[in-house]
């Protein structure tokens, strides 16, 4: 292993031999910026950038290491390797240069690149600067507006992270945030569902509202942001008190719906409080019945449960309450 390489991103580590690349290729965005936080994840998740065979490189390592090919883009030449831990995916090099592909991303601190030959650190912004400050910075204003989406990762990210969104990108973000209603709606959802499912995620979500961003779907939201930032607090509460009960607010939905209990909760109140309104916001952004059902559920139930704290209800009405509720 090259003696400049981080640990985390030893080819050792990879499912594959180092051997099937052929450089120049290079390791680039989430997986370098989380090796050089000292974040680790149980599922691997590699990017590469190659100047050229991108596509064919993919093929080659899943034919040799058995595992699964998807071509995600032919036009942009983007296909990915799904192994059981993890996923690899490869593309070419958008300018055709690296330094070109490097200032087409998001944010600076995901426009680090590593050679995995030399075990050099590539970094033409200067990402390992926000990095050591927290800070999530733009590279372009233009760069956000060419894929809005980049909006609400910038949201998402800082939750993950425990970053705070440089000032300029903020302004940025509010002033573009329009531009989100272009994006499917499907990605928005995604976006949102990782926000839902952190613990840290609540306060970005506020935020989020109040600059625009989640306006376009959830009019009202703003009204119930007193009710939203507590959820998490009497969760970890309610856990601490009854462990099993903790246990649900983790579990999935159904089986094939992977939404948290917990994170359906959050919904609900995101949502408009009238259920025929709320019904209709979650359809707008495709949620599965499963889904919009739970949170319906929550919505009907509420004023009950503001009328009538459950520690005044007789052991049959709390019965009947949770069984009505799933």
């Amino acid at each position: 292993m090259p003696i400049n390489l981080p640990p985390a991103l030893s080819p050792e580590t990879w499912p594959f031999a180092l051997e099937l690349l052929t450089p120049p290729v290079y390791l680039v965005g989430g997986a370098v910026r989380d090796a050089l936080l000292g974040r680790r994840s149980p599922y691997f998740d590699l990017d590469f950038v190659m100047l050229a065979r991108a596509v064919k490189t993919a093929r080659k390592i899943a034919d040799r290491t058995k595992a699964g090919f998807v071509l995600l883009d032919a036009e942009r030449q983007i296909a990915r390797v799904v192994f059981a831990g993890g996923t690899a995916d490869f593309a070419q090099a958008e300018g055709g240069t690296l330094e070109g592909d490097l200032l087409r991303r998001d944010f600076r601190i995901n426009a680090i690149a590593c050679n995995p030959f030399t075990g050099e650190i590539i970094d033409p912004l200067d990402g390992q600067t926000d990095l050591r400050l927290g800070l999530l910075r733009m590279i372009s204003r233009s760069n956000l507006a060419d894929d809005p989406l980049r909006l609400l990762r910038a949201y998402r990210q800082a939750a993950q992270l425990g970053f705070a969104i440089e000032p300029a990108t903020q302004s940025a973000i509010r002033e573009l945030a329009p531009l989100l209603s272009r994006v499917a709606v499907e990605r928005v959802r995604t976006e949102l569902g990782y926000l839902l499912s952190n613990n840290r995620g609540v306060p970005w979500i506020c935020r989020g509202c109040e600059d625009g961003l989640f306006s376009i779907w959830f009019e009202s939201a703003i009204d119930r942001f007193d009710i939203l930032t507590k959820i998490d607090l009497c969760a970890a509460d309610l856990a601490t008190i009854y462990p099993e009960l903790g246990k649900e607010f983790g579990r999935s939905i159904r089986d094939t719906i992977k939404t948290p209990l917990l994170a359906v909760g959050k919904l609900a109140i995101l949502a408009n409080s009238e259920p025929t309104i709320a019904e209709t916001e979650l359809l707008r952004l495709k949620y599965s019945n499963a889904e919009i059902k739970s949170a319906i559920g929550l919505l009907k139930y509420l004023p009950k449960l503001q009328a009538t704290p459950i520690s005044e209800m007789s052991l049959r009405e709390q019965y009947f309450l949770f069984r009505d509720m799933g």
